[in-house]
């Protein structure tokens, strides 16, 4: 189920940092907008759609994550946690949605746990490109999305979380990582926010 903000967000009293991304800079992480996610990731395809288009606009570059597992050698804690039920590859469930505004070319990194970061190359990917910051959508606002905005901090990336391109589970969880983030780790933005910080 996707999750909408109140208009009157408990997130807003930790939000007291504001800036804007530098387009010259920046790159998109959309997080593992799969069909596994489709109950969770298809309501806010459009402000995903949103977000990418505007970060297309200004010349910023997307790069897509894929959350899937070879065998149980890479399951990990995920396995106990979930009991066995993941994303296993070559199933239809690991496949990107189809209505992502994804283009040929596009990068995608493919990971066996929460973190983009973690047995990938998205760091040096990165590096490679002169990136300085992230912005970080997709699903789970609370799992993959709040550990990948974490290790980007702390791997000295500046971090912007979208508050209406990420969904979880349930508002009150969704709620609790916006606050997380405010509080220590990103500058919360949303699509309308950045198409008036990109003057797209």
């Amino acid at each position: 189920m996707a999750t909408k903000s109140p208009t009157s967000s408990s997130y807003k009293k930790f939000e007291i940092r504001e800036r804007n991304p530098n387009p010259k800079t920046s790159v998109l992480l959309v997080i593992d907008m799969q069909n596994y996610f489709s109950s969770t990731a298809k309501p806010i395809l459009p402000a995903i759609n949103t977000t990418i288009d505007l970060c297309r606009s200004s010349s910023i570059p997307v790069i897509f994550t894929r959350h899937r597992h070879k065998s149980p050698a890479d399951y990990g804690m995920l396995g106990e946690w979930w009991n066995n039920d993941l994303v296993i590859d070559g199933s239809s469930e690991a496949e990107l949605l189809p209505e992502l505004g994804r283009q040929p070319g596009d990068e995608v990194v493919e990971k066996s746990t929460y973190s983009a970061f973690m047995g990938t190359r998205l760091e040096e990917m990165l590096r490679e490109i002169g990136a300085e910051e992230v912005i970080v959508t997709g699903v789970m606002t609370n799992l993959c999305c709040e550990t990948t905005a974490r290790e980007a901090f702390g791997r000295g990336f500046r971090v912007f979380f979208s508050t209406d391109a990420t969904a979880t589970s349930s508002a009150e969880l969704h709620e609790a990582t916006l606050k997380n983030m405010a509080y220590g780790f990103a500058y919360l933005v949303d699509s309308k926010r950045l198409r008036d910080a990109l003057c797209v």
